[in-house]
């Protein structure tokens, strides 16, 4: 098994005829991904990399079934994307936009806790995969390989180079999630871990978190009451100055929280043994 997307999971692209809509869902199409159709409004009835466009997500929905959407749209009109989805019945919604403003994903997120069966991932993330099932994002699909290690980042460009050692190394992946940087995102890492806990195919887990905010303290937390498989974690950004914004809006070290230390410290005594380097994350795991 994996979590979220399988071989039968019906994609489309919401900005499918955008530069990096139209590249990814060629790549995704490349890696085995079923994608169904893209949304753009105005260009409906036309095609694109052998499949249609259509003018709504509504459409697509009814006449492609589809079950999982990626967002590329610019990030002005990235909520209203994630709410249109949301509305048409997508239960799986994979937004890619960088520069959401905070307070649309505000009203993003309260909006989206009256759709219980609706999940988003990001936004500000490069996605997810499951090996050889199914790739949704911007994940590089060559250095992933099926197996049994459930992998949730904040990081994508730490998820590629811990991915590359952990493939490197003999080691698959059941699922690999990117949730994303930003100091509001749809899933976190207590809801991937929740799954991954669930999931037979997932034996161990790989978590990759930075500095700022609290949620990896309160995902060591629940690891620590919840999770009986083995769980490995990274923290980047320890020699990152106080104050400073590094790579993520939700990076931040203020007032003394969220730092790297105090991540390190959650795990430790939660059980969970913390790499120094990224490339040490695959010896942990043997």
């Amino acid at each position: 098994m994996s979590i979220l997307i399988h071989e039968k999971s019906n994609v489309i692209v919401q900005g499918i005829t955008g530069r990096d809509g139209s590249f990814h869902a060629d790549q995704m199409i490349q890696y085995g991904t079923n994608v169904v159709g893209g949304v753009t409004p105005g260009k409906g009835g036309q095609s694109i990399l052998g499949v249609p466009i259509f003018d709504s997500v509504e459409e697509a929905v009814v006449q492609k079934k589809a079950d999982v959407s990626l967002i590329f749209v610019p990030s002005a009109f990235a909520s209203d994307a994630i709410i249109e989805a949301a509305d048409a019945g997508i239960q799986l919604i994979v937004c890619i936009t960088e520069g959401v403003p905070v307070n649309q994903m505000l009203k993003v997120q309260a909006y989206l806790a009256s759709k219980p069966n609706v999940r988003l991932i990001g936004p500000n993330c490069p996605g997810l995969i499951s090996p050889g099932k199914c790739k949704v994002g911007i994940l590089p699909g060559h250095i992933f390989k099926q197996g049994n290690v459930g992998v949730v980042s904040r990081s994508g460009t730490l998820t590629y180079e811990i991915v590359y050692s952990l493939t490197s190394a003999g080691f698959g992946e059941s699922t690999c999630i990117g949730i994303g940087g930003d100091p509001i995102v749809g899933t976190d890492f207590i809801d991937t871990l929740s799954m991954f806990n669930e999931d037979p195919q997932t034996e161990s887990i790989v978590l990759i978190g930075e500095i700022g905010g609290d949620a990896e303290e309160k995902a060591a937390t629940y690891i620590r009451q919840n999770i009986k498989k083995k769980v490995v974690a990274f923290i980047a950004g320890v020699t990152a100055p106080p104050e400073k914004r590094m790579g993520h809006a939700g990076a931040i070290i203020s007032q003394g929280m969220g730092t790297a230390e105090g991540k390190v410290k959650a795990f430790h005594e939660a059980g969970v043994q913390v790499a120094s380097i990224p490339s040490q994350v695959a010896d942990l795991l043997t």
